[in-house]
């Protein structure tokens, strides 16, 4: 099996609005509403609206968390990050086991819908083969799973939206005070039971949150992850609301009270004007879509636990493989071998429905970490969506959560506290115990009283993934680097002058005097705020007046000696050959943390600073800044593959979609070219583009 560094990013705004949608209808919908009205009466209406409701602080905080650490995982991650590994540990396991019962449930969920057409349906041997199919599915890739899940959520919401319109004409129709009567008493059994069953219906919006775990498989998650999230809520909500009340209305309260398929007995009281069963067939189809979306969309997330439990140490490194199609093989034949087991040897109902405790529990410490990351101030958190009403919802997202848990019993606390137990014990034994982890969460950049525990490496992984998040953010990274200024210093300047000379050059393109611009770029050196590596400094100021980023690169081959505080980044004695000098618009914030993160990735690869020092001329610099897969440098001759460029305008060169050609060296100077440049015989041709476009560039010239 060949292994590739990632997951793939193919995942769109729908498949987004798919995956958590798909997630959401199946027992909520086809099988509780029964149930709630037998624990409120008519009240369960607006249980279902608070839940809701309820969910926002839960989602809020998700989403933002999603967009700025948009890694596999999801759950786990975002508590690995900011609580730490054994929140991170307890949180992935248990959610990960919570989202198998569920999706094992759901599978077999189906059956109560499918008798309605076959005297004997084999529930748990049709609930197997669908779990078989869907981790086939899931093997060959994300975009395939959420292809089916298009087609299910489709047809759901179709159907839904069908049932809705219908059962509205009906309730519009109703003899005149009948809907009075349906409706009263509103909440027979009190207030209280009210509250009970908005923690009972609560979990039917859990699925709301799947989603995040594949946020690193998104494209654009700053805009799809909230956006896909909200679109999903909104849709559920409705649904919900207006179904139950459709049910509530048209329904006799007894025979509704003692339901499995509300919705189905509903259909065939107001859709009797179709032929035959097609009204009740419909409702069946759109129950096998909602329940076998919420099993395909559980094997597609619950997955992704153990393979980014698995790349953080956590658990076997087996787990963390990324199979040929750029899918977690060994995460999802786990998974799924894990659901397998469920739907034959356990009373899946019965659990799942005791998992759903830890769920909400996982809901509020998701506010908390929210919380701690905002706390904690660190520079490289930078979400692409913020939560409004910071901190109070997230308050409320953490109170709500022990209120409803306390509704659900001493049985499912007990099953809690148990998952809990359990994810603490692998903790011990298995990570703490064996030395497999050195990283601490962002909760220890919290408190000024543990800042030695602090874990330094957070901030720095944070701003790798700034990096990863998206093709834009490379490209004018690349844009800036083949457009910088190049300095190099002679043998005996020091630190601070080397970086007035940069000043000096950008002041020629911006409003700051030189003095000014130094005084800011040195400012950070002076108390250990400048990141150093491996031989290289990044010097960097946000200013509220520019629009564009501005960079001078700075070489040093007899070094550069940087003073700092005692508590500053460097040692004593050690040299800088590499410097950046990168300026800023004061917004978005965000653009100025992927730059350095861009740097900084580059300046970690092995033999960066041989090739920074060896680089024989400007265009060799800046070639060691470009990300190998990202650009292709070529050498024009009037013999061979690159024959065909001799004497040709680049405007009539026909390079794939996606590439530029972004430096021409000629006679010993590099500039930027433009469309009227012609390639002569000896030049030196830098390209840059996307993946593909270099792929192809290597094919066409042999490179």
């Amino acid at each position: 099996m060949a292994a590739s560094s990632g997951l793939k990013k193919n995942l769109t705004l729908f498949d987004v609005y798919a995956v958590s949608t798909g997630a959401m209808f199946s027992s909520g919908f086809f099988l509780l509403p029964g149930l709630a009205t037998a624990q409120a009466g008519p009240a369960a209406i607006v249980a279902y609206l608070l839940a809701g409701v309820l969910i926002l602080p839960a989602m809020f905080s998700i989403a933002e968390l999603s967009t700025a650490m948009p890694k596999s995982g999801g759950t786990y991650y975002f508590l690995d990050r900011s609580l730490g590994p054994l929140a991170g540990t307890v949180g992935g396991i248990g959610t990960w086991l919570a989202l198998v019962l569920k999706s094992a449930f759901a599978l077999i969920g189906m059956g109560a819908y499918l008798v309605l057409f076959m005297d004997e349906v084999p529930i748990k041997a049709l609930a197997v083969g669908l779990t078989v199919a869907f981790t086939v599915l899931n093997v060959f890739g994300a975009k395939e799973t959420t292809g089916l899940q298009r087609i299910l959520v489709a047809t759901l919401v179709g159907v839904l939206a069908f049932f809705v319109v219908q059962g509205l004409v009906a309730v519009g129709t109703l003899p005149s005070g009948e809907l009075q009567t349906q409706l009263t008493p509103f909440a027979p059994f009190g207030w209280e039971a009210l509250i009970g069953t908005i923690g009972f219906v609560f979990v039917s919006y859990a699925g709301l949150t799947k989603v995040t775990s594949v946020a690193e498989e998104v494209q654009n998650p700053d805009r799809n992850i909230p956006l896909g999230m909200v679109l999903s809520l909104l849709t559920a909500t409705f649904i919900y609301v207006v179904g139950v009340f459709i049910m509530v209305a048209v329904l006799d309260p007894a025979e509704l009270r003692s339901d499995l398929t509300p919705v189905a007995t509903a259909a065939e009281a107001f859709f009797t004007w179709l032929p035959g069963d097609l009204g009740l067939l419909l409702i069946v189809i759109a129950a096998i879509a909602a329940f076998a979306s919420t099993g395909n969309a559980g094997i597609l997330s619950a997955s992704r636990y153990p393979y980014a439990m698995a790349r953080d140490h956590l658990v076997s490194s087996r787990l963390g493989v990324v199979g040929r199609f750029g899918t977690p093989v060994p995460a999802v034949l786990v998974t799924s071998g894990l659901m397998i087991g469920v739907i034959l040897l356990l009373d899946v109902e019965g659990i799942a429905k005791l998992a759903s405790a830890f769920q909400l529990i996982i809901f509020g410490l998701l506010n908390v970490a929210l919380i701690v990351m905002r706390e904690s101030r660190i520079p490289g958190y930078v979400p692409g969506y913020r939560s409004p009403l910071y901190p109070w919802l997230q308050i409320v997202g953490i109170v709500t959560p022990l209120v409803l848990v306390a509704q659900l019993g001493a049985l499912t606390i007990g099953l809690t506290l148990l998952l809990i137990a359990g994810g603490v014990v692998w903790y011990v034994l298995y990570v703490r115990d064996n030395d497999r982890v050195e990283r601490a969460g962002a909760i220890y950049h919290l408190f000024a009283r543990l800042g030695k525990n602090q874990y330094a490496g957070l901030d720095g992984e944070l701003r790798t993934i700034l990096k990863e998040k998206g093709l834009e953010d490379e490209t004018s990274f690349e844009h800036l680097v083949t457009h910088a200024a190049v300095l190099d210093v002679p043998s005996g300047a020091g630190y601070d002058d080397a970086v007035r000379q940069a000043a000096a050059i950008l002041a020629h393109e911006l409003p700051l005097p030189v003095d000014a611009l130094a005084d800011g770029l040195l400012e950070g050196s002076r108390y250990g705020a400048t990141p150093v590596s491996k031989g290289a400094a990044l010097p960097h100021q946000r200013l509220a007046d520019i629009s564009t980023q501005h960079l001078v690169l700075i070489r040093s081959r007899s070094g550069l000696h940087l003073d700092v505080d005692d508590d500053g980044v460097m040692d004593p004695g050690e040299m800088v050959h590499a410097v950046f000098a990168l300026i800023s618009p004061e917004t978005p914030p965000g653009r100025h943390l992927r730059t350095l993160a861009n740097i900084a990735s580059r300046i970690d690869e092995d033999g960066f600073l041989d090739a920074w020092l060896n680089a024989t001329s400007e265009q060799d610099l800046k070639e060691t800044l470009l990300a190998h897969d990202r650009y292709l440098s070529l050498t024009v001759a009037a013999s061979g593959p690159t024959a065909d460029l001799v004497d040709r305008p680049l405007r009539e060169v026909r390079f794939p979609p996606g590439t530029l050609v972004a430096l021409v060296r000629r006679g010993g100077q590099s500039h930027v070219p433009s469309g009227s440049t012609v390639l002569q015989d000896g030049d030196r041709v830098t390209i840059l583009g996307d993946t593909k476009g270099i792929e192809e560039l290597h094919e066409t010239y042999d490179a």
